[in-house]
């Protein structure tokens, strides 16, 4: 009987914290939400909202921090197509729990997706967003994050999911400061290029910077194999230190686990690699 109540109260708790978050991109991306929602606490870290200037504009920028003494290495975590809603919120405490400051900027607060209620409205908008102003919005945010006092400037990294996979190689080839990255089945070849979006990932292989890993499923429709198997030689003839894991039978967003395509045994060892790779990197 106990047991039987506790279980209520969790559905009842994930019941809440999807109708709290009904007017955000968390509630448009997640259709029938998983059972399987992870919630991580705030006690013992200091979390706060920040705008940070980027050009003649000010981003909203989540962090989330160890409260303790010391400097720590920094993350910055690039959300999805949906924005900065409570799953990156949480990925960030997440990470801040692993000892790191953790920062998530929202990329399109200018153009308001995060009050959008549909999908292809949300498409077409985050279409003509420029890779330049998301590649300054990151900057500006790692910028900020270094000049924090509670920061290493000398230990940044970033991670992305998504959307956040793609503009995540894209800042692992255009920002000299970066020391590692961890990309989440980020697009590695579009299907067109345009003004606004002029190379791939692919594209750019040479160009990065830091240490980076792919984290992949093999059953991801709009991301072959292929591709990411040229991205791995493209890195490697170019002398990169690179790793991919591709997760047998995983679909895209397999670690999004307020979506029904997350899959518990791969994000479990998707995250564990992450924080391996960041440990390595990062805090050495």
């Amino acid at each position: 009987m106990r047991e039987r109540r506790r279980a209520k109260r969790v559905d009842v708790t994930r019941r809440r914290i999807v109708v709290g978050l009904g007017a955000t991109g968390f509630a448009l991306a997640a259709g029938p939400v998983s059972a399987q929602v992870i919630t991580t606490p705030s006690e013992g870290l200091i979390t706060a909202d920040h705008q940070v200037k980027s050009g003649a504009d000010n981003i909203p920028v989540y962090e989330a921090r160890p409260a303790g003494a010391g400097r720590h290495p920094v993350i910055i975590v690039i959300h999805e197509i949906f924005g900065v809603h409570e799953h990156i919120r949480d990925v960030a405490r997440r990470f801040a729990r692993e000892g790191y400051v953790a920062l998530a900027p929202e990329l399109f607060s200018r153009e308001g997706v995060a009050q959008m209620a549909d999908f292809e409205k949300v498409r077409q908008v985050v279409g003509k967003i420029s890779d330049r102003q998301l590649l300054q919005d990151l900057v500006a945010t790692a910028e900020f994050g270094s000049r924090q006092p509670y920061a290493r400037s000398d230990r940044v990294g970033v991670t992305g999911f998504c959307f956040g996979g793609r503009v995540g190689w894209l800042f692992a080839a255009t920002h000299g400061e970066l020391d590692a990255a961890v990309i989440w089945y980020g697009r590695i070849v579009s299907p067109q290029k345009d003004d606004l979006h002029p190379k791939d990932p692919l594209d750019l292989a040479k160009e990065v910077v830091c240490p980076v890993l792919g984290l992949y499923g093999e059953a991801d429709t709009g991301i072959p194999v292929a591709d990411i198997r040229k991205m791995e030689a493209a890195l490697k003839e170019a002398g990169k230190t690179a790793e991919f894991v591709v997760y047998p039978g995983a679909p895209h967003a397999f670690f999004a686990d307020y979506r029904p395509s997350y899959r518990a045994d791969a994000a479990k060892d998707a995250w564990q690699r992450a924080l391996n790779w960041f440990a390595r990197h990062l805090k050495a």
